[in-house]
């Protein structure tokens, strides 16, 4: 369009407009013409890009969100297997409690996959608020006193670095769940232009006291999720007293992922 409206002008000119319009006037007309349908064009072109953006951003968001709800469904499938498995298992050999102790897991685990799958990816709120949705369900779930700072900057994370984080919260507060029998808990995340810190603490029975698979395939994924948000990794324990240690989960970057 841009051409053929500057080509159109130039044979009117040239054609109709010689007695009217002097040649300093038809150039000067022609190059006001040029400017705004360049500005125009260009304006139109770069808003038809953003919006292309802005629609591959949504389609890379809900992939990562399948994704890891694709994840999510494998690991509830296998952990629901084990746990089917033991405890019919322990109904054939009569063991009452730890058949009740199996069915209390299965239970939880349901819980917490309903939680997870349960919101369409469009229907998503920010970041910290979804957080802070989740830690509710599982404080509510888990029966374990929380405490939770978050203090998260607006598009701080990219929606591929939000699910690897958000999957270190669910791995570890799962954790804390089901292998620390711990009755307190806490949450420190914090991020900045300057990098961001994820702090989690408990004050249940260490790390030593579990020798549990689930929990050591937990940790190797949180470290992998850690590894590829560039991220450091440390978890460890500390003894308070002879009856009582804290847990601490740490994961660090001094520059954030999302620049």
């Amino acid at each position: 369009m841009p051409v053929f409206i500057i080509g159109g002008f130039e044979y009117i000119r040239h054609e109709f407009l010689l007695n009217y319009l002097t040649m300093e006037a038809g150039n000067f007309t022609i190059t006001l013409i040029t400017l705004l349908l360049s500005y125009l064009f260009a304006s139109w072109m770069f808003q038809s890009i953003e919006r292309s953006n802005e629609k591959l951003t949504h389609v890379e968001a809900r992939r990562a969100v399948y994704e890891e709800r694709e994840r999510l469904a494998r690991e509830l499938h296998d952990d629901l297997a084990q746990t089917l498995f033991f405890l019919n298992v322990k109904l054939k050999q009569g063991h009452l409690d730890e058949a009740k102790a199996a069915v209390s897991e299965i239970d939880n685990s349901l819980r917490q996959a309903i939680f997870n799958l349960r919101t369409p990816p469009e229907e998503g709120s920010g970041f910290e608020q979804r957080i802070h949705k989740y830690l509710q369900d599982w404080q509510l779930a888990a029966g374990i006193e929380l405490q939770e700072n978050l203090d998260i900057e607006q598009q701080r994370f990219s929606s591929v670095e939000e699910v690897q984080l958000f999957g270190i919260i669910q791995e570890a507060f799962t954790n804390i769940r089901k292998h620390s029998m711990a009755t307190e808990a806490r949450i420190d995340l914090c991020a900045r232009p300057s990098g961001w810190r994820l702090q989690i603490t408990d004050n249940g029975c260490g790390l030593q006291q579990s020798k549990a698979k689930s929990k050591k395939y937990g940790i190797e994924l949180m470290q992998k999720r850690a590894m590829e948000l560039g991220a450091t990794f440390v978890l460890h324990s500390k003894e308070i007293d002879a009856s009582q240690q804290v847990t601490e989960l740490l994961v660090t970057a001094e520059r954030g992922p999302a620049e």
